[in-house]
């Protein structure tokens, strides 16, 4: 597939299911800006990752807070469901609330990358200005058509990308 950073490859041709936070602080959001994917220069999104078998959707959120941006959280409430199909990705990815509880914000890793591929470039709080200057392609759909960062939490329960 032409544009498809090598170090996606173990995310490719099969359905993921992701665990993902919406954590606003003094109306910043925290997002993660990962390698270019599939179509894109860069790709910022909120934290989250794979759910492993057997493992609970919050323990799962919380274990990606961690290894991604270095914060403990506390899963809120659900908010909403994405569905991401852009071949050869294609993830269902479960969207909640969560607040800090504790930890340092640091730009984390993917502990399913070796050392040399990492795909985590950076892990900031944005504000809705900051966000909107970033190109569309970079973004993760959900961030596309925001009036305000509340809007996050108020969502339709699903949408596609």
């Amino acid at each position: 597939m032409k544009n498809l950073n090598p170090n996606i490859a173990a995310y490719t041709d099969k359905v993921r299911v992701r665990v993902c936070g919406i954590c606003i602080e003094q109306n910043k959001l925290l997002l993660v800006r990962h390698q270019a994917s599939v179509g894109n220069s860069m790709f910022w999104a909120p934290p989250g990752g794979g759910l492993n078998y057997g493992e609970t959707v919050e323990d799962c959120l919380k274990r990606e807070f961690l290894e991604e941006t270095g914060l403990q959280i506390q899963v809120n409430r659900f908010l909403f469901v994405n569905e991401f199909l852009q071949e050869p990705l294609h993830a269902i990815e479960l969207f909640f609330e969560v607040s800090t509880t504790g930890g340092s914000l640091l730009t984390g890793i993917d502990p399913e990358a070796t050392e040399e591929n990492q795909i985590i470039e950076q892990v900031q709080f944005l504000s809705l200005k900051e966000i909107q200057q970033v190109p569309k392609q970079d973004q993760h759909c959900m961030l596309h058509h925001l009036l305000s960062l509340d809007d996050l939490l108020g969502m339709p329960h699903r949408f596609l990308s």
